[in-house]
């Protein structure tokens, strides 16, 4: 399977928002989002991926040229641990079923060397079912997974 994972610079920061748009309205079945009185979802923070870049790192991916979805990676550090996490991860929809987005995380998790931690919030079976067969054959069955505060967490190291 070909297809592109291209860190996004700040030119590319108007393509991961109106990717962001389609992403939050197939999220908004899970969490409580409306539009706003222009038709659109609010703005998600993306330029604090721009201003922390030791520690937020955001893709676009492409296939045959075309965008098809992008990944929001963080590295997360506090006084017990360090860890990376997906902070957003989305595929259109015309192209999910096709092994891209387990493709994607594989190669994102060898980019990051190192402890993840990946969540699902507990309502969106899909993302679990996704993430949980993903990281099992990712890391041969070599991972932890725990339900806490209404998500569903995988810790492992790539």
């Amino acid at each position: 399977m070909k297809f592109e994972i291209i860190q996004a610079n700040k030119e590319c920061k108007e393509v991961l928002a109106n990717l962001m748009q389609f992403y939050i309205y197939d999220f908004s079945e899970f969490i409580k989002c409306d539009v706003e009185e222009d038709g659109l979802y609010g703005a998600y923070p993306l330029e604090d991926y721009w201003i922390e870049k030791n520690h937020r790192f955001p893709y676009l991916i492409k296939q045959n040229n075309k965008y098809v979805g992008f990944v929001l990676v963080r590295l997360i550090e506090t006084a017990e641990r360090n860890y990376y996490s997906i902070a957003e991860f989305f595929i259109l929809k015309k192209y999910r079923r096709e092994g891209i987005g387990k493709a994607v995380a594989a190669r994102i998790f060898d980019l990051y060397k190192g402890q993840w931690e990946v969540y699902q919030i507990e309502g969106n079976k899909s993302a679990q079912i996704f993430w949980n067969k993903t990281i099992d054959e990712y890391t041969k069955g070599q991972f932890k997974e725990r339900i806490e505060n209404g998500r569903r967490i995988q810790n492992f190291i790539s």
